[in-house]
């Protein structure tokens, strides 16, 4: 509306000026507006933002590939796996990124910053999805986005013995609270990171030496748990998790800042402009809204996360994915899949949970149909095993059937993953389809899935060479797509086996 109320203004004024003042004075000002407007760059064309041809090219590059390539962080916070399922506030950032931005997503794990900062820095990746303290140091070998939060430096240390039963004095006397009194204390951190600098410069401000030693092959979250357990005394940590890892460890105490608040940010490629401005877009649209509230609120306010931290089904502290493990990787050995490949696909139909009903009556881990389970042997639908071992002979009658069609074993995945949704008929016609207009038969991604997706629309299911006429296809099309990516994400941290 305000838009078409400033056109109806600008019609007035155009013909205000035509009438008073003729033809040639107004062509001038129309020319004079053009040129002003060519002049101005504020955010209009973003692709044009820098004279660096080649880093004015980087978001035409992502666009191309249709994917961005972002790496975040390993932690209980950022990116992990929790009973099959990937989670973490980074990453679900990245997905709503992703769709804000109508691209593929690509989520890189690693816990060494430096490696991060080349990678970025040398266009490897694309984002650095990571809350990144804001720094002149840094600054000066990538771009920042827009802030996406504030955060303050704080000192972990131990409670003393017996503190939940201390008065707030007598606790207070055990706990460092003056900055002053670091001195002379070693403290422990992350190696590469803004803490030590943080330390050194504390350092000089208190006129004595604290002693920092930089820990390279930890984490943040690795170093935290040194203090809880007793094995170093302190370490420094950003506020946010801080306050997650006072959930983990009741016995840190995490109260003392040693720093101001600070920015923190994503970052770019150096003069990646073009990129920065969508990212900038993402952050102005999306996080002052309530979903990311609800998001922040759930990984770093969430007072069940220490219940999912000390499980045995969170990827950092084993690579169990479900209580079904052990017999998913006897069934999967059987039809020579990746166990995790099965797991994803028995989480996309189930959650791992056996006692699903779908409304079409399919049943169990797997989801099979009780005229599938009979033509398979399978008498009892409620028992997990059965379950897995129908659905895992069912998948192996399927790869049987498109051996032919599909030679490749690999590519061959996801036309079984498909007809497992869906049903054979419907893939089968897609690949006739695909024959028909001159399609390669044998490839899944941009070629037979193309024809499955648009099986709903008549012009492709009255086609004479389909068989088994409409079919919603976004559901297989899409299930396909949640497999394996799920796949490709439990492969970055579940052990293969």
């Amino acid at each position: 509306m305000e838009k078409n109320n400033e056109l109806l203004e600008n019609s007035f004024v155009i013909l205000y000026i035509y009438e008073m003042f003729g033809k040639k004075i107004l062509i001038s000002l129309i020319l004079l507006a053009v040129i002003i407007s060519s002049c101005n760059t504020k955010n209009e064309n973003p692709q044009k933002l820098t004279s660096n041809k080649n880093l004015e090219s980087v978001w035409q590059r992502i666009r191309a590939r249709g994917k961005i390539t972002a790496v975040t962080e390993y932690t209980s916070t950022d990116y992990f796996i929790y009973k099959g399922q990937p989670m973490g506030f980074q990453y679900e950032l990245l997905l709503k990124l992703s769709e804000f931005l109508g691209l593929d997503l690509e989520v890189i794990l690693s816990n060494d910053l430096d490696d991060s900062f080349v990678m970025v820095e040398d266009g490897e990746y694309d984002l650095m999805a990571i809350n990144l303290t804001v720094t002149k140091e840094r600054s000066q070998v990538v771009d920042f986005t827009k802030p996406i939060g504030q955060t303050r430096q704080i000192l972990i240390q131990r409670k003393p013995d017996g503190w939940q039963h201390m008065r707030f004095k007598e606790y207070d006397s055990h706990m460092i609270r003056s900055r002053l009194d670091l001195a002379k204390k070693e403290v422990y951190v992350k190696s590469n990171t803004v803490f030590s600098d943080r330390l050194k410069s504390l350092s000089d401000e208190i006129g004595d030496t604290i002693y920092v030693t930089e820990m390279e092959n930890y984490s943040v979250e690795e170093i935290i748990a040194l203090v809880s357990s007793g094995d170093i005394e302190y370490t420094v940590c950003d506020e946010h998790i801080a306050k997650v890892n006072a959930t983990y460890y009741p016995n840190i105490d995490i109260k003392t800042n040693i720093s101001f608040s600070q920015n923190i940010a994503w970052a770019v490629q150096k003069g990646a402009d073009s990129l920065k401005y969508y990212l900038n877009l993402f952050i102005e649209n999306n996080f002052n809204k309530r979903w990311y509230t609800n998001l922040y609120n759930k990984y770093y306010r969430n007072s069940k996360s220490a219940k999912y931290f000390k499980s045995d089904y969170l990827s950092l502290n084993s690579s169990k994915i479900s209580t079904y493990d052990e017999t998913i990787k006897k069934y999967s050995h059987d039809i020579g899949w990746d166990w995790r490949l099965l797991a994803s696909v028995i989480y996309q139909e189930s959650r791992f949970n056996p006692e699903v009903r779908s409304w079409a009556g399919a049943n169990g881990l797997m989801q099979l149909m009780p005229a599938t389970a009979e033509r398979f042997g399978i008498s009892d639908l409620s028992s997990s095993t059965d379950n897995i071992r129908g659905g895992t002979k069912f998948i192996a009658w399927l790869d049987r059937q498109l051996k032919t069609s599909v030679p490749d074993s690999l590519e061959r995945v996801k036309f079984v993953l498909a007809s497992y949704n869906v049903g054979l008929g419907h893939v089968l016609d897609a690949i006739r389809l695909a024959k028909k207009n001159g399609k390669d038969t044998t490839v899944w991604s941009g070629n037979v899935d193309y024809y499955l997706l648009h099986k709903s629309n008549p012009k492709y299911y009255r086609d004479p060479v389909v068989k088994y006429g409409y079919c919603r296809g976004s559901e297989p099309y899409n299930y396909v797509s949640e497999v394996m990516n799920r796949y490709e994400e439990y492969k970055k941290v579940i052990l293969e086996e």
